[in-house]
Parts: structure tokens; sequence; C-alpha cells
């Protein structure tokens, strides 16, 4: 009785697999799967930058804190003059930081013998004409600055370089796309899908020959160099 209970089961499992087998057999291969490739295309445009940033600062010390804002402000006031007679609007000159501290003063056995008193102000300066920019830092230093943090180089409407930037790198990633297409013996097809990534600042061009050099007739040599606005495009292409 076993035995045929055995022989029974048997035959029911060789039935379904057989039949498991058919349905296999004739289910149509699956179509929907798109064959692609990928790409990154890079295009760049390279400017000349026509704006600077500068944080001016004027710093003093007094014996009291009269004297230290005394001396700082008539300094202070000196710069702003300097500034705005050089052509830079008032709206260009923005105050960042104002401080009043004091300092102790210290002997060779850790003894406080005097105080002293420090005033810093400091300005954040746009410049929109670079031909400037040399006489402008000679005439603040003169009128009293004695901190200069810096000079940032911009440019102030890029958004035709942008679009510049995009284009060729998309032209960029095309050509890719094409040169692999044919090495591989495949026809591109319609774009599947395309993403863009750019800096959101243009970056210094360290390399660069050209540029507006701001040396010629200024007191202090400056060179505004050149900037690049790079932009990466990646695209996916069905292939056929």
């Amino acid at each position: 009785m076993r035995t045929k209970i055995y022989t029974l089961f048997i035959v029911v499992l060789m039935v379904s697999l057989l039949s498991a087998c058919s349905s296999l057999a004739s289910a149509p291969a699956d179509k929907s799967v798109t064959r692609t490739i990928t790409v990154t295309g890079t295009g760049k445009v390279t400017l000349s930058p026509n704006i600077a940033y500068i944080t001016i600062g004027v710093h003093t010390e007094g014996s009291d804190v009269t004297e230290a804002l005394t001396s700082n402000t008539s300094q202070a006031q000196k710069v702003a003059d300097a500034l705005k007679a050089l052509g830079v609007d008032a709206k260009d000159i923005q105050t960042t930081s104002f401080n009043v501290y004091p300092q102790q003063i210290f002997d060779d056995k850790g003894v406080v013998t005097d105080t002293k008193y420090i005033v810093d102000n400091g300005v954040y300066v746009t410049v929109r004409d670079l031909t400037k920019l040399g006489s402008l830092l000679d005439a603040v230093v003169r009128s009293g600055a004695n901190n200069i943090n810096g000079i940032n180089f911009d440019i102030s409407n890029r958004d035709d370089a942008n679009s510049q930037a995009r284009t060729a790198a998309i032209a960029d990633a095309r050509k890719q796309a094409d040169e692999m297409a044919k090495a591989a013996g495949v026809t591109l097809g319609d774009v599947q899908s395309i993403s863009l990534n750019g800096s959101p600042t243009p970056s210094p061009l360290y390399d660069a020959k050209g540029g507006a050099a701001m040396s010629v007739g200024a007191a202090v040599p400056v060179s505004a160099g050149q900037m690049v606005i790079s932009v990466d495009a990646y695209i996916t292409y069905a292939i056929k």
C-alpha cells in the first residue's frame, strides 16, 4: 500500500515539473529592459573678473578706551573718505566688525603691570572698477587702514557664461557617446536621463596668462587673472 502511495506521489511531481517547464518555454522574452550607455561631458568658459571684494580694517591701541576709540574713529573716517574719493559708492561699503576690548600686560613673573585698550573696525568693500584697485589699496593704507584681509575676485553677471558652459558640456557628452557607440558597433537612441552639475561660483585659473592686469599706473600692483566656470553633464542614452 505504501509503495503505491509513493508511486502516485512521484507521478504527480513529474507532471507538475513538466507543466512548469512547458510554461517557461512558452513565455515570451522580456523586451522591457532598455540597453543604455552613460557618459559625462564637461564644459568650461574662461572669463576675466570684473569685480573684487576686500575686507579693510583699522586697528588702534590706547592706554584708555577714549584714546583708542578716538584714534580708530579718525583713521576709519579717513579710510572711508579715501574710498569715496575713488568713486566707491556708499552702498558698497559695509561695516562687518567693530570690537573694543582690554588687553592686560604682564611682567616676566606673570603680574599685571598695565592694561591697554584695543579697537578693531572692519569694513567689507565692493570694488566695481578694477582699474582703480591698485590705487584704492594704496590710498586706504596711506589713510590709516592697517588690515587688508584678502582680495576675492568675481564676475558680476555670469548667466551667459553659465549657459555657454552647459551647452558645451552637453555637446561634449554627445561627442563621447557617439565615439563609444561607434566603437561598440551600436546606434544611439533617445536620451533616457540628463543632469547637470556646476560650481556655484567661478574658480580662479591659476595658470592663466591673460586677464586684467592692474599693475600699470597703480601704486600697488594687483592682477585679477582669469576665472573659469565649469559644468558637468551626465547623460544616459538608449542604444540599439
